[in-house]
């Protein structure tokens, strides 16, 4: 039996919930069971009241704001635990088309990737300003880059993910989940697939970020992190062999002066020169340090993954069990 779970995390939805519960389809080919799960962060317009009201079979409340990525992941947490072998992430102020779920679903299902990105149509998108749709491109360029892998619509959260690769997916970032997420699968060696997507005029302004630049540079800082916390010798060896190198030039430099019997008053060259070589020396150490920790980190999240791996075993033989036994036994089990 394949059970499907549509999570939507939600701030202040009250209003366009209802909306967006009625659009999220009831039955999929291939999917046996259909749920809805909302993710309360902290709202204070009684989101998660609306949300039993219309329909959702599972909420989950946040007491204070904590930001998409931990709704994220509440998220995640809680459909693993339901028993989730898809979860699909859609918003709450019906952006996505909900029909397009199947579309999603359907890679999954049939074994041909563990996460499905619905792409937007970025380049001609008419709900997009020139603007975003040029800060979209670049963006989903830079994170194909660094996951090695071909996603032209990166910062999509309309997307599906198998049960096995939630359950390797460690969300570390505050702000928001699609980038750092993307990062990890990509180097996690995970298949990725995009599917075309439709999308709704937005109602309201994004509550994930106030101003386009703080949207840039929060991203960038994500991207950074995901990056250096997965190929740490790449990103710190790479940045001490710059620095050494820049630091090269003035040594050449106070060494030609010298050649020309002039060396005495550009003795400052070397000194700088002197210095970088030494701060790229101990960057590029910082970077094979870094590299034995992100060799641990594996080792862990193998581990977890392995774990959870044993607890749905355990969960599913309980159950078993539990079946096989008499009605009045099955009561006080």
């Amino acid at each position: 039996m394949v059970k499907l779970i549509i999570q939507i995390p939600c701030l202040n939805e009250a209003e366009s919930l209802p909306e967006t519960l009625a659009r999220l389809p009831r039955r999929i080919p291939g999917v046996d069971v259909i749920e809805f799960l909302v993710v309360d962060d902290g709202s204070s317009d009684g989101t998660a009241v609306v949300a039993r009201q219309f329909g959702a079979h599972h909420v989950v409340s946040h007491r204070r704001n904590r930001g998409l990525a931990a709704a994220f992941r509440s998220g995640l947490d809680k459909a693993l635990s339901e028993g989730a072998d898809i979860i699909v992430n859609t918003d709450g102020d019906g952006q996505y088309e909900g029909a397009d779920i199947a579309a999603l679903v359907t890679p999954v299902v049939e074994g041909r990737a563990d996460i499905v990105i619905g792409d937007r149509g970025v380049a001609d998108n008419a709900h997009f300003s020139p603007a975003k749709r040029l800060m979209q491109r670049v963006g989903s360029g830079v994170v194909q880059s660094l996951a090695g892998t071909k996603v032209t619509d990166a910062v999509s959260g309309f997307r599906a993910i198998s049960r096995e690769a939630a359950q390797r997916i460690n969300i570390t970032t505050e702000f928001s989940y699609t980038t750092d997420m993307l990062i990890q699968a990509g180097r996690k060696k995970m298949a990725i697939l995009t599917v075309p997507v439709r999308t709704h005029a937005a109602v309201r302004p994004s509550r994930l970020f106030k101003s386009i630049p703080r949207f840039i540079m929060q991203t960038g800082i994500t991207m950074a992190r995901a990056f250096t916390a997965h190929k740490p010798l790449r990103a710190f060896v790479g940045t001490g062999s710059l620095i050494a190198f820049i630091g090269l030039l003035p040594i050449l430099r106070f060494l030609w002066f010298v050649a020309q019997g002039d060396g005495s008053g550009h003795i400052q060259s070397l000194v700088i020169g002197g210095a970088l070589l030494v701060l790229g020396a101990l960057v590029a150490i910082l970077g094979m340090v870094a590299d034995l920790i992100a060799a641990n980190r594996k080792l862990i999240e193998e581990n977890l993954a392995r774990t959870r791996a044993l607890e749905d075993r355990i969960t599913e033989l309980h159950a078993s069990r539990v079946n096989e036994l008499p009605a009045s036994r099955k009561r006080a089990s």
